[in-house]
């Protein structure tokens, strides 16, 4: 079943829709089909294809590890119920304040799909319909956490040279592997093995390289202090996500404001958000220098791009979330070409040679830590078959 307001939306809107697209002639959609593709034992990555009247079709990324026969049954049932609607009424849908984060997925993907099919149409990609790129060559840091099966210290450089070997000037890793935020003594072994992959990596990495540590929600108050003082010792570019997040009590994350601000740490987070509420209760709340909207969860690139603006008001950095599959990248290289508070864009690196072979000549060539932008029409990207 779908939400109860949309359902209602649809059903007594969905005749005044269709004869308003037949009246006017407009694009209506005519199908929502999901993809799944299996990169390996560990990751799946979805996609959402929309098929338009007129014969043009998009696909959007809506990527979420473990809700793959979940979102294709969203998927399923929007195409019954958008089927015969213009392409508009997604972005109706996309807007609305989701907190479900495989409806979201699906949703997101579907509002990425029709800023494809417009830019089919237009002619041109989605950064020139978004008002043009005023930056031509990305930041990119390199997420070398899922391809290091090595959790060793070793393990964990080895990936770095394989990265800074790549062309990359900035690596992330997600060292506190099976730590726990309840964990008490026990959790203490766990915590040191975390910062010695950390520091094995910064020596390796040497001073010229940005590292970021991405904690995965998964230390308490006290281990989040003491990590912010190895960070600071250790000069790292960011400390992500240290703590679990709820946007309606942050008060253990203001708890660290104090000591992040003496040291000079950067702290970043909020990648699950699903609607612009959600971030802006964290940006409210002051405890995060970043924020990381990641384009499959927060409502599409519409939403990416509002949330942008905000953070720049609030002077807050805009780094978006982006550790999946190739669409998603493309997606966010187009949103980070034309906002003006771009800090730096995830990617990630060499999990899987589908990245790059999914759709040859998709992904953009990437050099000295920077990124070209999307060639081709709408995002550029398209799904065998």
């Amino acid at each position: 079943m779908l939400p109860a307001l949309l359902y209602y939306d649809f059903h007594t809107c969905g005749i005044e829709q269709k004869f308003l697209a037949s009246v006017l002639k407009l694009p209506t959609i005519a199908s929502i089909t999901p993809v799944v593709i299996a990169v390996s034992e560990e990751t799946k990555w979805t996609f959402v294809r929309v098929e338009a009247s007129d014969g043009l079709s998009g696909v959007g990324e809506a990527s979420l590890s473990g809700q793959e026969s979940a979102m294709a049954e969203i998927a399923g049932k929007y195409g019954q119920h958008l089927t015969g609607m213009p392409m508009a009424v997604i972005e109706k849908i996309a807007v609305a304040d989701w907190m479900d984060r495989a409806y979201c997925a699906v949703v997101s993907a579907l509002e990425q799909a029709s800023w494809d099919i417009r830019g089919k149409r237009a002619g041109a990609p989605v950064h020139a319909l978004l008002g043009g790129a005023r930056n031509e060559a990305i930041p990119v840091y390199a997420n070398i956490n899922r391809r290091t099966r090595d959790r060793s210290p070793e393990g964990f450089v080895a990936s770095a040279k394989d990265a800074l070997a790549a062309g990359h000037k900035s690596l992330k890793i997600a060292p506190f592997d099976d730590l726990q935020p309840d964990m008490g003594a026990e959790g203490d072994a766990l915590f040191r093995q975390g910062i010695d992959r950390v520091a094995a990596v910064c020596a390796a990495a040497g001073p010229d390289v940005q590292v970021l540590v991405d904690c995965h929600w998964r230390l308490n108050v006290t281990r989040a202090r003491d990590f912010l003082r190895e960070a600071a010792a250790l000069g790292l570019y960011w400390v992500e996500c240290p703590l679990p997040e709820d946007p309606d009590d942050c008060a253990d994350l203001a708890r660290l404001r104090p000591l992040k601000d003496d040291l000079g740490v950067r702290m970043a987070g909020a990648e699950q958000g699903t609607n612009i509420a959600y971030f802006e209760k964290f940006i409210a709340a002051g405890v995060y220098d970043v924020i990381m909207p990641d384009v499959k969860y927060c409502g599409g690139i519409g939403t990416m791009l509002r949330l942008a603006e905000i953070a720049a008001e609030k002077g807050i950095g805009f780094s978006p979330h982006n550790p999946t599959g190739p669409l998603c990248h493309l997606a966010s290289l187009h949103i980070a070409a034309v906002i003006p508070n771009l800090l730096v864009l995830e990617h990630q690196f060499d999990e899987s040679p589908m990245f790059t072979e999914l759709c040859p000549g998709a992904v953009p060539e990437m050099r000295d830590g920077l990124s070209s932008l999307p060639v081709g029409n709408g995002l550029g990207f398209s799904l065998p078959g």
